[in-house]
C-alpha cells in the first residue's frame, strides 16, 4: 500500500517538479496559479511545505495547457 503525502517540504517539492530551488522559488513568485506555500511558523526559518495534491493539480494543468488541450 502506498501512502500519498498530504503535504510535502520545499525541497521535495523540487523533487517531484524536477526544478531547482531558485526555480521553484521563481514560479512561486511569477505564477498567480501555483499553489501557495504552507509555512509552519513565524521565523523566517520556519519549514515551507505545499499541499501534494494541489501541486500534483497544477502540474497536470500545466501539462495539459502545454499540450494544447
Amino acid at each position: 500500500m502506498t501512502i500519498t503525502p498530504i503535504r510535502v517540504q520545499f525541497k521535495t517539492a523540487c523533487q517531484i517538479l524536477d526544478v531547482s530551488r531558485e526555480s521553484l522559488r521563481h514560479i512561486v513568485r511569477t505564477d498567480a496559479t501555483f499553489p501557495r506555500p504552507i509555512k509552519t511558523g513565524d521565523t523566517k526559518q520556519a519549514p515551507v511545505y505545499f499541499d501534494y495534491t494541489e501541486l500534483v493539480e497544477w502540474h497536470n494543468k500545466q501539462r495539459l495547457s502545454l499540450m494544447g488541450a
